[in-house]
């Protein structure tokens, strides 16, 4: 049985500083709470090392879409099944709107219950809000 979420979140940042953020997949940890590392093997091609309450999971995914600006997608390869992808919109010069959509099969006891009780939802929620954070900050040091 698979399982989705979708989670936005409304930045004090235009989308250029957003994607710039995003689009660097190596800053990801610093946003991403469950992610420990995400190293590229190639140019669409990542491995990644998750820390999630009760295991720890490695798997590599793939880049499957980049727009600039307004998507990246990708989907695993090995390891844990899931895609996903994030969307940037414009809503003024200052400020965007990040959507995040993740499709995955849970696995084990404690995937099953992230997913029956939104735990994945609200773990996704706060990522969002720490990805707000560091991109408002970013923004205000550039002066946009």
């Amino acid at each position: 049985m698979s399982s989705s979420m979708v989670e936005t979140v409304d930045i004090n940042a235009p989308v250029a500083v957003s994607w710039a953020l995003w689009s660097d997949v190596t800053r990801w940890p610093a946003f991403l709470s469950h992610v420990r590392l995400v190293e590229p093997i190639d140019e669409r091609r990542f491995a990644w090392q998750l820390q999630l309450p009760g295991a720890d999971k490695n798997f590599v995914a793939e880049l499957t879409e980049v727009v600039p600006e307004d998507r990246i997608a990708w989907r695993t390869t090995e390891g844990v099944h899931h895609a996903g992808v994030v969307t940037f919109h414009h809503l003024t010069d200052t400020t965007s709107r990040v959507t995040l959509q993740i499709e995955y099969t849970p696995q084990g006891f404690v995937e099953h219950l992230g997913a029956l009780t939104n735990l994945d939802s609200a773990l996704a929620n706060y990522d969002l809000g720490e990805f707000q954070k560091l991109a408002e900050k970013t923004a205000a040091s550039c002066g946009g």
